[in-house]
């Protein structure tokens, strides 16, 4: 095939199109960069797409985000990179509900003294250990952002601030949540309430570094936020500031390799055939994915590239899409989350859908009970989303074209698999169940086919400490030309993804870090 060469002049070509790319090019578009943004699906905004079905819409990636206030630094930043046109507001309150065996229930809200008042008063013994807890926080979330800066460090600023923050860095980031708050926490219950939401960034307490649950758990601490008319808004807010600035998001544009000269990254070849050069690249499809995917040989040869591909995919999941028509506010819907437990050990959350294997884990989120900018319309239209998270191994025999050629097969495991999911829900919320009239189920087949990640993989790549004081993951490969950015330049979820993708950006352009103060 001849290759078709690009005649417009890019500065920078961005792979991909979720919010740490969407972010990367925005904010360099606002300094000026023409910025050419490739997607390999068929709309723009990878995990923050939303999808339609008879009237009703979902969001895909996208449950609630904490800073993102426009006097927090996260809203600031996208006030920035939007010219003020994506508007986050509060889902109340209380943003998560979380629910374990023998019928108890406790609300995490803002501000954090409420909250640590409400654990206060539900675990009396332990209230010393619940300060030590929220003070552990705070410093495990200051070590991560020092983790986090060094991504955009050149040498030798990066060996020597790792030097003079060790202490620290080893302390929170080289531990994982479980040995922490095991260190804290004498109460096996109260351990397992402050580690329940590791869902938000996909580590179990064993696995994830502290410093990365610190970080999540604590930007949720003073409140959590949703895009008003959903997840859709950041790429409505974010592509016209590209287009503005000479750049272009082009969907439907898959990129099949990374072109080096002598060494430096200089373009890309599409899977069409059609060939782009700029002097700035930027992957955020995922690290590995880069890695092993985009670029040649004698690259994946190099130490840095073989500890990225290294590294393991992070938790998968089942995602089931539900549709009512009612008022569900009145039927047991709320703004805020829910998380069910089934076991007091938070970590026993992985479902391989085996038959006759229960349910041990479920999140739950109504967005359209969020959204000020839903109509429900005469029918009363309202939308929900139950993830269960998942092992690959659940769908692994579907996998390289497996489902494909065993579709009767595959078509009678997606139906037990619905039927599974939606039966949990219905014994959560009984009132509910009469008001459902659509659900669809999503699979990891389906997230590894849209966001192209190995395993499915819902947040990029592992959550462990090793992950986090990787040298290898930052934002200024070792290839001339080339960055990384999104969740995998610092830590996973959206407000991870959009500050990964700030670092990467102001690796490329100084200036960007004025506004990351």
């Amino acid at each position: 095939m001849t290759a078709k060469s690009s005649t417009h002049p890019f500065d920078v070509i961005v792979i991909g199109s979720g919010i740490g790319e969407m972010t990367t090019a925005a904010a360099l578009s606002q300094l000026g960069h023409s910025v050419l943004l490739l997607e390999q699906a068929q709309q723009i905004g990878g995990l923050t797409h939303t999808f339609t079905r008879e009237g009703f819409t979902w969001d895909v990636g996208l449950h609630y985000c904490g800073t993102f206030g426009h006097d927090q630094l996260a809203g600031r930043i996208l006030d920035w990179l939007s010219d003020g046109t994506i508007e986050f507001r509060s889902v109340g309150t209380v943003y998560d509900t979380l629910h374990f065996p023998d019928d108890f229930e406790i609300s995490v809200g803002r501000p954090a003294d409420a909250y640590k008042m409400e654990l206060k008063e539900r675990f009396p013994d332990n209230a010393a250990e619940i300060d030590a807890y929220f003070e552990a926080l705070l410093s495990a979330e200051e070590a991560g952002h020092m983790a986090g800066a060094e991504r955009a460090m050149p040498e030798p600023f990066r060996s020597a601030h790792r030097w003079w923050n060790k202490k620290k860095l080893q302390r929170w980031c080289n531990r994982t949540t479980g040995e922490v708050i095991a260190e804290l926490i004498s109460n096996p219950q109260l351990a397992a309430v402050l580690s329940a939401q590791w869902g938000t960034y996909g580590g179990k307490p064993k696995d994830a570094s502290f410093a990365i649950h610190a970080t999540i758990i604590g930007h949720y601490l003073e409140g959590a936020g949703y895009p008003v008319g959903g997840a859709a808004a950041l790429a409505r807010g974010l592509v016209p500031v590209i287009e503005a600035a000479g750049g272009s998001a082009r969907a439907g544009t898959a990129v099949d390799e990374i072109l080096l000269e002598n060494g430096t990254a200089v373009g890309v070849r599409t899977k069409a055939g059609e060939v782009f050069h700029a002097q700035t690249i930027v992957s955020a499809i995922g690290a590995g994915e880069t890695v092993k995917h985009l670029l040649p040989e004698e690259i994946r040869r190099q130490d840095w590239a073989r500890q990225i591909a290294s590294f393991r995919p992070s938790i998968c999941h089942f995602d089931l899409f539900l549709g009512f028509e009612g008022d569900i506010n009145q039927h047991g819907a709320t703004r805020s989350n829910h998380w069910f437990y089934e076991s007091w050990d938070t970590s026993d959350a992985i479902w391989g859908a085996k038959d006759g294997e229960p349910i041990q884990m479920m999140f739950v989120s109504f967005a359209s009970l969020k959204d000020p900018a839903h109509d429900p319309g005469p029918r009363n239209k309202h939308t929900g989303d139950v993830l269960i998270w998942a092992d690959w191994s659940s769908v692994a025999d579907f996998a390289d074209g497996g489902a494909a050629k065993r579709p009767d097969e595959w078509a009678s495991f997606k139906q037990r698999v619905e039927a599974r999911i939606l039966d949990f829900f219905k014994q959560k919320f009984p009132d509910l169940a009469p008001l459902i009239t659509y659900h669809e189920l999503g699979t990891p087949l389906a997230t590894a086919l849209f966001t192209g990640h190995e395993k499915g993989a819902f947040y990029g790549i592992e959550t462990s400490p090793r992950r986090l004081l990787s040298e290898a993951l930052s934002a200024r490969t070792p290839v001339p030309g080339l960055f990384l950015s999104g969740q995998d330049v610092l830590i996973p979820g959206i407000a991870g993804a959009l500050t990964g993708a700030m670092l990467a950006a102001a690796a490329i352009d100084p200036h960007v870090f004025l506004k990351l103060k």
